[in-house]
């Protein structure tokens, strides 16, 4: 069980690991509190996957009212290990109630708040920064130049976006293409078997943009853990979710036939649902690194494990199949069902052929390796 296979985020020259570290619980203060994990708790989870040849580590200034940031900062200074890791933290979130300059993504809170992280994740670069959430007023101008003027000023490396409708991260990359600014590189985003809705519209931008997705709650806020039934009150199980009031979903019909044909698939395999649910999210189309938390190292082992596996052709289309929505309103039309019946009239068109680009990997074989 390693991650020590690395590849370029989006249109950069950064490498990074297909699982990134999810370090929400890190801490025990803010909203976080209920599940944080202690500085002592948390030194054995980063340990663990840094020993594992995982190198990319996402935090937000927002996540356990910051002491995710310091308990990240000081281990990270523990370990020695600050060039090796790839450091991502976001900002927008309110660090301070009351005033209307200490939230957005503003030119003003943008720089207050990658000041603070420095202070707190005690570097003086951060790798990748992003804007965690659209704010809806703030121009897209200004959140460019700004973080052109960050790059510029050595005090972040890479720029990039999270959580933000399609038409804003299309409007921003080309900004920053037309004015010869820092291009975004990442987009962040919930993606899982049961939140598929990125498909519409981000992973076709992503793709064609340059912007490598990290993905999000790839176990659906847990709902895939296989820790869950339906029981006649709706929700059962040992995990957080089954406790009333915290879960904010109603679970549908065709999730729990979802939850079945996960259920199927992992025994077919030999692995765990959770197992299943990140290597489908992570071997998707666009997505360059799934982000994956955990409470233990074991529950961290386990994930890592979840690209020990191929999982096969026909039981992805099992799971595509039961995962499926039906796309609302025009983006129905532009399905491979409605263009082969309308646009196409039957004729066979496709963009490219099977292997125009094939990819590039710069690592030996498995036998030559064996032979040294």
């Amino acid at each position: 069980m390693s991650v020590d296979q690395y590849y370029l985020l989006g249109r950069s020259g950064l490498r990074v690991s297909r699982l990134a570290l999810g370090t929400m619980n890190f801490g025990t203060g803010g909203f976080h509190a209920a599940y944080g994990k202690t500085e002592d708790e948390a030194r054995p989870i980063l340990r663990r996957y840094l020993d594992s040849g995982g190198n990319f580590v996402d935090t937000a200034d927002f996540y356990t009212a910051g002491e995710s940031e310091t308990i990240l900062g000081k281990l990270i200074a523990e370990a020695g290990v600050r060039d090796r890791v790839v450091l991502t933290t976001k900002f927008t979130n309110s660090v301070d109630p009351g005033d209307p300059n200490a939230g957005g993504n503003g030119r003003k809170h943008m720089i207050r708040a990658v000041e603070a992280s420095l202070r707190r994740l005690r570097t003086d670069y951060i790798d990748l920064f992003l804007l965690h959430t659209w704010d809806r007023i703030t121009p897209v101008e200004e959140v460019l130049r700004t973080f052109d003027d960050l790059t510029r000023a050595g005090k972040i490396r890479y720029a990039g976006l999270s959580d933000v409708p399609g038409w804003y991260a299309a409007r921003a990359q080309t900004y920053a293409e037309d004015h010869s600014l820092v291009p975004m590189v990442s987009l962040q985003l919930p993606y899982s078997l049961v939140e598929r809705t990125i498909e519409l519209e981000h992973v076709a931008l992503a793709q064609n943009l340059g912007l490598g997705i990290t993905a999000w709650s790839p176990l659906g806020g847990g709902f895939l853990t296989g820790k869950y039934r339906q029981g006649e009150q709706g929700l059962a199980g040992a995990g957080r979710l089954a406790t009333a009031g915290t879960s904010g979903h109603s679970w549908t019909d065709r999730e729990w036939r979802l939850l079945r044909t996960l259920d199927n698939v992992a025994d077919k395999l030999g692995v765990t649902m959770a197992q299943v649910a990140v290597n489908w999210v992570a071997t998707q189309p666009g997505v360059a690194s799934a982000i994956v938390g955990a409470s233990s190292t074991d529950q961290l082992d386990a994930n890592l494990a979840a690209l020990d596996f191929e999982l096969p052709s026909e039981l992805r289309a099992e799971l595509d199949e039961a995962s499926a929505t039906p796309p609302p309103s025009v983006y129905r039309m532009f399905t491979p069902d409605y263009q082969g019946w309308l646009v196409n009239q039957g004729a066979k068109v496709g963009d490219k052929p099977a292997g125009y680009a094939p990819a590039v990997r710069n690592w030996l074989p498995e036998s030559a390796e064996s032979r040294g």
